[in-house]
């Protein structure tokens, strides 16, 4: 019953107790016309299939990861094969395997370049990965970078999209996301579909960014293997960037979660000179990030589970989500017999009928806030 749940509790993204049965993915035939190798925001090369566009469960696809170098010669694909091609849990697409064609002569297999399709570097291999080294040089990383530091879960700076970030690398307004904060509205003018509203709006968006709280921040930069979750374990645990520079892989090994992988990762991060160069140039543009509460404090709605309904003034509902998850609590889209509080805005929808239904505590907005300050 419910006091098993609570023992198994919740992960960051999904309750332990729970598991969710899929249907069998959708498949489909087509023709890979090539591999092709894509680099991410980290450096990571991944080989990717270029697809014969085909209709899988309603969506047409045209392309599919397919991970590493490794994965390809398992699946023994090349450029020309038939693939069965399916999108795992009914959203991204894979190839499942190719199609035998007896007769039929195949191209030369697959191999991963030595320097970096970009930018051209020397790439290294890591495990099973090949990392091109060249960071905030590599076009296609430095564009990942921007993306990542202005997406929702970390700066959430609206208006920052892919073709707007791409036309800023490319006239050379930015080299690291430190420039973003330099920028004027002038700038901001010289990009593809601006004009002064919207220019000014990303210029506002941008500098509304200067005071974050450090675990968004620390999700914001993108060190490798830090996501979400770990960012706010690290953020809890230093309170500051400072003495999160400062602390040594055995000693972030002692937070439950933190391994040796993750804590070299943050320690590689904090030892490379073009990082803290962007860190230095970042707090000389106004950045000024905010300490986290201590660790008591953030975990005061351990086990709660709130639903938000309705406008709320003080919040969007993405900040009141993070303040609940800041705090040890989760928050879901429905009311059930679970939810412990329904916090109800302006205008509230179906969900507050239902909490009366449920006889689960309406909170308002005042209530909400005192709750999470306490």
């Amino acid at each position: 019953g419910y006091p098993l749940r609570t023992e198994l509790g919740v992960r960051s993204r999904s309750p332990r107790w729970a598991y969710a049965w899929k249907f069998p993915p959708k498949e489909e035939i087509t023709t890979l016309e090539e591999i092709v190798v894509q680099v991410g925001r980290t450096g990571m090369l991944t080989p990717v299939a270029l697809l014969r566009p085909v209709d899988v469960g309603g969506v047409t696809v045209s392309r599919a990861t397919l991970h590493n170098e490794g994965e390809v010669r398992k699946k023994d694909v090349r450029a020309g094969d038939r693939v069965r091609i399916a999108r795992a849990g009914d959203v991204i697409p894979e190839v499942v395997e190719r199609i035998k064609t007896p007769g039929r002569k195949r191209k030369k297999a697959f191999t991963m370049p030595e320097n970096c399709p970009a930018c051209g570097a020397k790439v290294h291999r890591e495990g099973a990965y090949y990392v091109c080294p060249a960071g905030l040089s590599c076009f296609p990383q430095l564009v990942g970078r921007i993306l990542h530091y202005g997406s929702r879960d970390a700066m959430d700076i609206d208006g920052l999209g892919e073709k707007t970030v791409e036309d800023m690398v490319d006239k050379g307004l930015v080299k690291d996301v430190a420039d973003l904060y330099r920028l004027s509205v002038k700038d901001f003018l010289k990009l593809k579909g601006f004009a002064k509203k919207s220019a000014t709006r990303l210029y506002e968006a941008v500098q509304g960014t200067k005071t974050p709280p450090f675990d968004r921040f620390l999700y914001a930069l993108g060190i490798r293997h830090v996501g979400r979750r770990t960012a706010r374990l690290l953020a809890q645990k230093y309170k500051i960037p400072e003495a999160l520079r400062k602390a040594t892989v055995d000693d972030m090994k002692k937070i439950d979660e933190i391994g040796p992988q993750i804590a070299g990762s943050v320690r590689e991060f904090f030892n490379e000179k073009i990082n803290r160069r962007v860190l230095k140039r970042l707090e000389e543009a106004g950045v000024s990030v905010k300490a986290m509460p201590g660790r008591q404090k953030a975990r005061s709605l351990e086990g709660k589970t709130f639903v938000f309904t309705g406008k709320l003034g003080n919040y969007t509902r993405d900040e009141a989500r993070r303040r609940v998850e800041e705090r040890g609590g989760r928050t879901t889209s429905s009311v059930s017999g679970e939810t412990d509080y329904v916090v109800a805005g302006e205008d509230p929808g179906r969900k507050l009928d239902e909490a009366k239904k449920e006889k689960v505590p309406i909170l308002d907005e005042d209530s909400f806030e005192k709750m999470i300050e306490e």
